[in-house]
């Protein structure tokens, strides 16, 4: 069995993009963790910032516990995601904290500065993660670099509208209805993503893009990943390998 860590920039960035593999895997018995870098607390025009911040890191918690898999924050500001040093030693500390065997992470490239921030920060604390005199907190460095993979970016493409190529994908028809759920208990983010992105029905459009990526590779609904194999990071497929049946490959 594995350790697994998903890490985004905000609450519910992970219910769009990966829960689905997220829930097939816990379905498995892996061990499942969810971190975000900050607590969402910019997402909302109707409480402040610390409400905001309550309210969305409750929802993600509780979104992380229907499939067994505990919550952490890393609590950078929103809108304020930057590859320094004192976030990069935080970051180190929530993937040692979590074990992780398997990191999963936004991806390089996206539409918001904290989503390609996030990416970097975890590219490279996953490299500190692993040496010994890169203090961090009291969890101990991992025996070696995790397995390194990026999620999708939002809509499948960067910020000049390219489409952003997954290596592999997951038939998440399986765990699509707790991916639903998971998504569906950030509340509050039903009337900020109406107000700021223009999007009246966020659970129906993450359905219309699991259905579009599910077309890419010839089944139902899916989600797109793609690993980071720079050296020193690790080259097996690892992840692939686990989802067994549930991989697919982009349809001819």
């Amino acid at each position: 069995m594995a350790t697994i860590l998903a890490v985004h920039a905000h609450p519910d960035d992970i219910e769009h993009l990966a829960a689905g593999a997220l829930a097939l895997l816990a379905a498995d018995g892996h061990t499942i963790r969810i971190a975000t870098l900050t607590a969402g607390e910019c997402g909302s025009d109707a409480t402040d910032l610390l409400e905001t911040a309550r309210i969305r890191k409750a929802e993600a918690a509780s979104a992380a516990a229907m499939i067994g898999a505990a919550y952490a924050c890393a609590d950078l500001p929103d809108l304020g995601v930057f590859n320094d040093d004192r976030a990069r030693r935080a970051v180190t500390e929530l993937i040692r904290q979590a074990c992780a065997d398997i990191v999963i992470t936004a991806s390089p490239a996206d539409y918001h500065p904290d989503h390609e921030a996030t990416s970097e920060l975890v590219r490279d604390a996953c490299f500190a993660a692993s040496v010994p005199n890169y203090r961090t907190g009291p969890a101990a460095p991992l025996a070696a670099i995790p397995h390194l993979y990026f999620m999708d970016p939002i809509g499948g493409r960067d910020r000049e509208g390219r489409r952003v190529v997954a290596d592999f994908g997951v038939d998440i028809e399986g765990g699509f209805p707790l991916k639903q759920r998971m998504l569906a208990a950030h509340v509050s983010q039903a009337q900020w993503v109406a107000r700021q992105h223009g999007i009246a029905d966020h659970l129906g459009s993450m359905e219309a893009w699991s259905r579009r990526r599910g077309a890419d590779f010839g089944v139902a609904v899916a989600e797109g990943f793609r690993q980071y194999r720079h050296e020193p990071y690790p080259k097996t497929p690892w992840l692939q390998d686990l989802l067994g049946g549930a991989l697919v490959m982009a349809a001819s």
